[in-house]
């Protein structure tokens, strides 16, 4: 009788950044989203004020919305799992 190999496909675990996370740990873990949280206007990714500011906050003081700041973290998390 002939033994049967399987195929096992590595499956990479999903990252999940949220708003509470440190934008400066975000950035430097996850370069690719700097792009996407420039694009949004928040510039301060390359500031040193990143270091004390979680993402909703660097946010909410250049004036983003609840809405923009969850579309935002959405479009970081695309990024960064999809590369899309």
């Amino acid at each position: 009788m002939m033994e049967k190999k399987t195929n096992k496909k590595s499956k990479k675990e999903l990252v999940n950044i949220t708003k509470d996370m440190n934008l400066g740990e975000v950035v430097y873990k996850y370069p690719e989203s700097a792009e996407v949280l420039t694009d949004y206007g928040l510039h301060c990714v390359g500031c040193f004020a990143n270091a004390f500011d979680t993402i909703e906050a660097g946010a909410k003081i250049h004036g983003m919305s609840d809405d923009e700041i969850e579309e935002m973290i959405d479009r970081v998390n695309e990024v960064i799992n999809f590369g899309e």
